[in-house]
C-alpha cells in the first residue's frame, strides 16, 4: 500500500491546479485566476470621467488610490443592470489596479491546467482572444478569462491615463 500511493505522489505533483474566482455577466459564469484578486467590493457609484469609453464607468477612491472602474458587461456587449448582487472585482493586471463590475460573485473553484479546454474559435465580430478556454464545474460551464488580453493595450494606456490624469 506505501509503494502504491508513492508511486502516484509524483504524477499528482505535475497536475498544476489553480483556483479561479467565478463571477457572472448576464446568464454566463467566468472565471479569473484568483491571483489577479484584491478584493471584492459592493458596487459605488464612480465618479464619471469626461471623455472615457462608456465601459469605464469612472474613478473610486480605495484607501487613497485612484482606481479605475470597467464595466465588464458593458465590454462585453451584455446589459448592465445594477441591483444589490453587483459587485466590483479589484485586480491587480500588469501592475495597475482596477475594478471590474460584474453581476455578482459566486466562488472559488480550484481547476487543473487539463480541465480547461479550448475554447471554439469563431470568425466574424466576436471577438474570443481574451477566453483562454472552458471548464466544467459539476453541471456549470466555466468561461475562463484571461483578464490581459481582455483588455487591449489601448484601453489599458485609458485606463492607466485614467488614474495618473494624462
Amino acid at each position: 500500500m506505501l509503494a502504491s500511493s508513492a508511486q502516484r505522489s509524483p504524477a499528482a505533483a505535475t497536475t498544476k491546479m489553480a483556483e479561479y474566482l467565478t463571477f457572472r455577466l448576464g446568464q454566463e459564469e467566468y472565471g479569473i485566476d484568483i491571483l489577479r484578486v484584491q478584493e471584492i467590493r459592493s458596487y459605488e457609484q464612480p465618479t464619471r470621467l469626461a471623455h472615457a469609453p462608456e465601459f469605464i464607468k469612472g474613478v473610486i477612491d480605495l484607501r487613497g488610490v485612484i482606481v479605475p472602474i470597467v464595466d465588464l458587461r458593458l465590454k462585453l456587449g451584455c446589459p448592465a443592470e445594477y441591483t444589490d448582487f453587483t459587485v466590483v472585482i479589484i485586480l491587480n493586471v500588469g501592475g495597475t489596479v482596477l475594478g471590474a463590475v460584474v453581476d455578482a460573485v459566486a466562488d472559488v473553484v480550484a481547476l487543473a491546467a487539463d480541465a480547461i479546454k479550448p475554447a471554439p474559435q469563431f470568425h466574424g465580430p466576436v471577438d474570443a482572444s481574451f477566453v483562454r478556454g472552458i471548464a466544467t464545474v459539476g453541471e456549470r460551464m466555466l468561461i475562463v478569462v484571461d483578464i490581459e488580453a481582455l483588455l487591449s493595450r489601448t484601453e489599458m494606456g485609458l485606463i492607466h491615463g485614467v488614474v495618473t490624469g494624462g
